[in-house]
């Protein structure tokens, strides 16, 4: 047989406060990444978590609601404030709105939508789900499909579809020895909004992400930080 690298977390699960790995933990991270890309945006008073599926039937019992708002206010699996994390946002002066939502036959079971709502009027909207033992993947932020899972550094872009922007960035980081592990990038149609995500063996330095900035066709730019 071939031999396969197993982390023994793969079979114990993750170091966590709560009763589920993929109910709580799996939460938690899930609204840990979206806090790395709201973060990176600007700050946000008003969240609205739409729960489907198993986390909306038995997630409250699960303490998905207190893990994915813990995530949301940055906090990480196994800090033990996470039983008080929807007081901590309400100490934080962050409104939680909880609903139930249907995402659809297509979405797995453990999925959940997150709006940030920002300041200025603009919104942020990120839908993801738990799929097993802690493990995470984001899928779909601001209407681009995605395969965000928080396990290598990530660079997220909104730019505009134009000729030579992956080899600005690229190249940009070839000059910071950042080595690419994978690009996704999606676009809504030639020449409009479009949206890339760059996978990263190692943090991308800040120097790097101030100069991303400064090309014309940029929107904006996030880093976030690998969680597992």
């Amino acid at each position: 047989m071939r031999a396969m690298n197993i982390s023994a977390f793969d079979v114990i699960g993750p170091a966590m406060v709560g009763p589920s790995s993929s109910h709580t933990a799996g939460a938690v991270r899930l609204g840990l990444l979206a806090h790395h890309i709201a973060r990176g945006i600007a700050p946000f008073a008003r969240v609205r978590i739409e729960l489907h599926g198993s986390f909306a039937a038995t997630g409250k019992g699960h303490a998905t609601d207190r893990g994915l708002v813990a995530g949301i206010l940055g906090l990480l699996p196994d800090d033990e404030r996470l039983k008080n994390s929807l007081q901590l946002a309400r100490n934080r002066g962050i409104g939680i709105e909880f609903r139930e939502v249907d995402l659809g036959t297509d979405a797995h079971p453990n999925s959940v939508r997150i709006t940030f709502f920002f300041a200025d009027g603009e919104t942020l909207v990120i839908q993801g789900a738990s799929i097993g033992g802690g493990n995470v993947q984001l899928c779909r932020i601001d209407g681009f499909e995605t395969n965000l899972t928080g396990t290598l550094d990530s660079l997220v872009c909104w730019h505009m579809d134009r000729p030579g922007f992956l080899a600005h960035v690229t190249g940009l980081l070839a000059c910071v020895e950042a080595n690419i592990a994978t690009i996704l990038t999606a676009r809504k149609m030639r020449g409009n909004d479009a949206f890339t995500i760059i996978k990263t063996d190692s943090p991308i330095p800040d120097d790097c992400l101030s100069v991303l900035l400064r090309i014309p066709f940029v929107r904006q730019s996030v880093r976030i930080p690998k969680i597992s």
